[in-house]
Order: C-alpha cells, then sequence, then structure tokens
C-alpha cells in the first residue's frame, strides 16, 4: 500500500504492516481525545517511523495515489484531529 507522509514523499508498505499502523493510530485518536500532548506527540513519531522503517520510498517524481496520508512530525493535534476521519488517519483496509 502506498502512504504518505506530507512534507516528506510516498512510501510502499506492506499490507502486513496494516494491524500495527492501525494501533499507533488508535493511540493517536485516543490522546486527542484525553488532551494528552505527550502521549499524542509520542504516538505520532512512533507512527511515522514505522512507516520510514517498513517502507520502501518511491522515487520523487512518482505520483502513485496514495491510500492514505499521514501528517507532519511536527504536526499539532488540532491538525491532526481535522485530518482525522470516520476510520482515523489509517483506514482498517489500505
Amino acid at each position: 500500500m502506498i502512504v504518505r507522509i506530507m512534507g516528506e514523499g510516498q512510501l510502499d508498505v506492506a499490507d502486513a504492516d496494516l494491524d500495527l499502523l492501525n494501533e499507533f493510530d488508535r493511540r493517536i485518536e485516543s490522546a486527542i481525545e484525553s488532551g494528552s500532548e505527550e502521549t499524542f506527540r509520542q504516538s505520532l513519531h512512533d507512527l511515522l517511523e514505522q512507516v520510514r522503517k517498513d517502507g520502501k520510498p518511491l522515487p520523487e517524481d512518482a505520483l502513485e495515489p496514495s491510500q492514505f496520508i499521514l501528517p507532519p512530525a511536527d504536526a499539532s493535534m488540532d491538525e491532526v484531529r481535522a485530518m482525522l476521519g470516520d476510520e482515523g488517519l489509517v483506514p482498517d483496509e489500505g
């Protein structure tokens, strides 16, 4: 599945990673709901690091449709809250 990190580019991430990415996504949503900036920051960091670690970067000139788009590492809770859909940042099915 193709994942875009805003400001960084696209990565090809194995579908097998979806459950793990969804776990990070749930932590981000929970932190936003509780207003915990520290938990939010750590969870967003963990999600982005997992995508960077497991994903294979696409060439900069590639224009593949992204299954989902993740916020940049410096995004605020309000910015991420605005990005959350019914299924969070990471849809249950890629």
